[in-house]
């Protein structure tokens, strides 16, 4: 059932096996180290369903979609979804500059970029391009609409591969870093928005246990 706002978390839908929960920008998904990290949309939602086991994470300055399981039997079905690929995810973003449609491009609009990333160990968290040592990452993108008056480009994006800091990583590779991006833009482009403009706005899958098809939709808050 679609539900709203409920002691800090935003629940756009609930039953009895899963639910899909709003994440806002700055929140994290689970609590990390120290005191201070411990506020979490993983807490907040067991607070609610203490039965509710996360699947999946965005980065704390993503906003958007996220999916978690109520039990274990649920965690471990979807957890294999997200491993065989069969959940879809869309983001939707804000990068600088005019970006030019895919080239190629299939008919529907829809271009690749397929660098692979490897983790930067000497300035961890960070992920860079390495042709050498990263794993293959695969994303599809389009262009939605350019803003020529704030030089800026809406795209959408489609992470085929689940590589951490994927989208920011790819986005700023191919010199059109993400708006607000405080890992992988410049001082100039960071100061440009007050937070990552990224949302995680579709997710559609096949219910594991059930079989219908699920899908939801966010629309991004900027």
């Amino acid at each position: 059932m679609p539900a709203g706002p409920s002691e800090g978390v935003r629940s756009v839908h609930v039953d009895d096996t899963l639910l899909v929960l709003e994440k806002p920008s700055g929140l994290l998904c689970v609590p990390g180290r120290g005191p201070d990290k411990q506020d979490a949309l993983s807490t907040r939602a067991q607070a609610l369903w203490p039965d509710a086991l996360i699947v999946h994470r965005l980065d704390q300055p993503t906003s958007g979609l996220v999916l978690m399981a109520r039990g274990a039997a649920m965690q471990r079905a979807l957890s294999h979804s997200f491993a065989q690929r069969l959940v879809h995810k869309r983001y939707r973003a804000v990068v600088a500059g005019r970006m030019p449609p895919p080239n190629p491009a299939h008919a529907d609009g829809w271009g690749e970029i397929a660098l692979p990333i490897a983790a930067d160990w000497e300035r961890r968290p960070l992920r860079v391009v390495d042709a050498t040592h990263g794993q293959p990452s695969l994303t599809r993108w389009r262009v939605l609409a350019h803003d020529a008056a704030r030089d800026t480009t809406s795209v959408e994006l489609e992470p085929v591969t689940g590589r951490t800091h994927q989208l920011r990583v790819h986005l700023a590779a191919l010199g059109h870093p993400i708006l607000g991006d405080q890992l992988y833009a410049d001082a100039s482009v960071q100061a440009r928005a007050p937070r990552l403009l990224l949302h995680a706005c579709v997710l559609e899958f096949a219910h594991p246990l059930q079989g219908g098809w699920c899908a939801f939709a966010s629309a991004p808050p900027f």
